[in-house]
This record gives structure tokens, sequence and C-alpha cells, in this order.
């Protein structure tokens, strides 16, 4: 029984619909064989070019079709693939030129930019896709033509120009940003890169990017420049407060810490703040500044922050400044028990010791930390000739 041309039809789109490429090939090659109509010859390429089959008879085919039917201009946009397909460059790039010849369309000077892409005629490649993007500004035209400027023509530079002038007009995906930072990794520009970040961060607000900014200042060592971008940005006051820190600026430390511990309510801020008010103080013998030190630890442990760092800090300025003694000493033997082998909290304990008159015990723990840590540290000299005197 014949089968009708609708139903072969219907079975052609069906096959196409599932991507049955070779099924729909051997439909539209029987349709064009018995009716002689070139969208089933076309078709049938196209179903053989999908599915990578019978490529050298659709060549065949529309080619011999191309003798009866010279000049039609779907003929070289089948050609062309096809003719890629298997490799068979030097035709591929001949059917361009006859398509180049009929049509300036921008799908057709892409369609003809592979095959001198292919051929390893990267400037005329890039040539025929920078008149379709100047037509019809795509962003994959684009990946396209850098990726060819990047590994091909020598010009990254003129790539990174292109790149960062689309992506400040236009929309653009991730995949512009990540070949702008590659291009600036290749050509070792930090400024670049950090730039790229500071955009991503800025069009998704996702902490990955933040984190890359803060690592590029630190890599270019400018402290700076983030404290600069964390003051504007404000959504890492838990950085920037360890910045302010690290640069000795604790007025304005302790401008944040009061808004870092309203934000989660942890008790350790407390604790921070006790130390900021010492460090920002100018006369450390203050005794009312030291007793809203005290007070700010004694509320810290109340709330339940027991960390051996603030508990050094506490313990040492009880010690230090003879608030009480024995109570420092016991603080600090706390601390001792979280970290045992921590040279600073041996420190304060053999000072502890000192204060009480306890010579030989202070010698002991003092030599340890000496014999461990040298004397490079200021406060370790002090402490090591006080206690060898007291010997």
């Amino acid at each position: 029984m014949k089968i009708s041309e609708d139903e072969l039809i219907i079975r052609g789109i069906l096959y196409d619909e599932y991507r049955a490429y070779e099924n729909s090939y051997t439909v539209y090659k029987k349709l064009y064989d018995d009716t002689g109509a070139e969208i089933y010859l076309f078709k049938e390429a196209t179903s053989a070019l999908m599915s990578r089959t019978h490529i050298l008879e659709s060549i065949t085919r529309l080619k011999l079709w191309d003798k009866k039917n010279p000049n039609r201009i779907e003929v070289r946009r089948l050609l062309i693939p096809l003719y890629l397909t298997i490799r068979q460059v030097k035709n591929a790039t001949i059917e361009a030129e006859y398509l180049l010849e009929q049509s300036k369309e921008p799908m057709d000077l892409d369609l003809a930019s592979n095959s001198f892409l292919y051929a390893g005629q990267f400037k005329r490649a890039l040539e025929l896709l920078s008149r379709v993007y100047e037509s019809v500004p795509r962003e994959e035209i684009l990946l396209r033509m850098i990726d060819i400027m990047d590994e091909f023509t020598g010009e990254r530079k003129r790539a990174i120009q292109l790149l960062e002038t689309h992506r400040r007009i236009n929309i653009v995906s991730h995949d512009v940003y990540a070949k702008l930072l590659s291009l600036y990794q290749k050509e070792n520009n930090i400024d670049g890169i950090l730039e790229t970040y500071k955009a991503l961060y800025q069009q998704n607000n996702d902490e990955e990017y933040l984190g890359r900014i803060i690592d590029v200042y630190v890599y270019k060592r400018d402290v700076e420049g983030a404290i600069d971008f964390l003051e504007t940005d404000q959504s890492r006051n838990d950085i920037l407060y360890e910045l302010y820190k690290r640069e000795k600026r604790f007025s304005k430390a302790l401008s944040l810490v009061d808004k870092l511990y309203d934000q989660d309510q942890d008790a350790k801020w407390i604790a921070e703040k006790g130390v900021l008010i010492f460090e920002n103080s100018k006369d450390k013998n203050d005794k009312k500044m030291i007793e809203d030190v005290i007070s700010h630890f004694e509320k810290a442990i109340e709330l339940g922050n027991d960390d051996s760092i603030y508990l050094n800090y506490y313990g040492y300025t009880l010690i230090d400044k003879e608030v009480n003694v024995k109570k420092g000493i016991d603080v600090i033997e706390n601390a001792l028990i979280q970290q045992p082998d921590n040279m600073y909290y041996l420190d304060s304990l053999a000072w502890g010791y000192y204060k009480e008159g306890e010579c030989d015990k202070a010698y002991k723990v003092m030599k340890r930390v000496v014999d461990e840590e040298g004397l490079t540290e200021p406060e370790i000299i002090e402490h090591w000739d006080a206690i060898r005197q007291c010997k």
C-alpha cells in the first residue's frame, strides 16, 4: 500500500520533533524522489546534517539540483555546513565565496565565516563576524570574535575593549564576565579583574564575588581600597570591622561594634568593645576606662562568651592593672584549658605569678615562653627582664 504524501509529511515532522533525524532523512528523501519538490530536498539535506549521516549523498543530490537551478542561495547555505561536517574545508570556502557574492545578510556572513575559520583564515573570519556584530550586536557573535582575537590574531587588548563596551551598554550573561576575567588574567591586569568582580557583585549581589573583591584587594595589598569599597557597600561590616582593627582605626571600629551586636546579638561583640575601649584610650591607666573595659568582659562572659582570646585579654587586664591579680590568674588558667600551649596566655600567667610575688613559678613559665618565642616582642622582653630580676 502506497503511503500518501500527507502521511509522509506528518511522519517527517514527528521524526524531526523527536530528533530522529536519520528517519526523517529517509522520509524527506522519498518525498523528494516522488515529487521533485525542492523543499523536500532541502529538508533531506538538513536531516542529513543533523544526523551526521548520508552527507556525501546529500551533497551529490544538492549539486545535481544546483546544476539545473543555478544560483539558489539555499543550496550554498546547506553545502557549507555539509562540507565542514566531513572536513572538506576547501570546498566549504569555495561555497562561502559564492554565498558572499549572493548575500550580505548577517546570517550568511556568519555562516561563511565558519569556512574561513576552519581554513585557518582567521582575519577573514573575524572581518565577517565583525560585520555581523555591527548589524546584529549579539553576545554569541561577540564571544566568537573574542575567541579568535585571543587565540589566533593576537588582539587581546582590543578584545577586552569590545567586551567592556558591550557589557556597559547591554545586559550580558555570565559568559561575558568569565571571558573578561580570563583575558585580564592572561594580561596580568589586576585592576581589570577587580573591576570585573565589582560589576558581577553589583549585578548579582553574590557573597562569592564580594569575597573575590576582598581577595584582590589583599593581593594588591591595598587595604585602603578595601576599606573604601566596604564603607560604600555596607553589606559586610564584619570584614570592615576587622580591617579597621588591623589598621588600628579603633574609633571607627567602635562606631561599628554596636551595629554588629544589634545584627546577631553575639556576646563576642561586647567583649570586642571592651578591647576597643582600651586600645582607643590615650591614657591606658585611666581607672574609669579600665572599669569600663572590665565590665564589658564580665558582661560578655555572663552572656556565655568564654572564648580564650577574650579571657586572656580580660585576665591580663586584671593582672597588669592590678585590679584583682588572683582573679586574673584564674581567668588565664581557664583560657589555657582551651589552648594549653598558647605562649601569649602563658606570658600572661607568668606576669600574674610575678605580680603575686611568686618569682620561681613566674620564671619557670616565662622561660618556656622565651625558649619558644625568643626575645622579639617588647612586652615579652619587659616581662622577662622583670621576672629574672625578681628571681
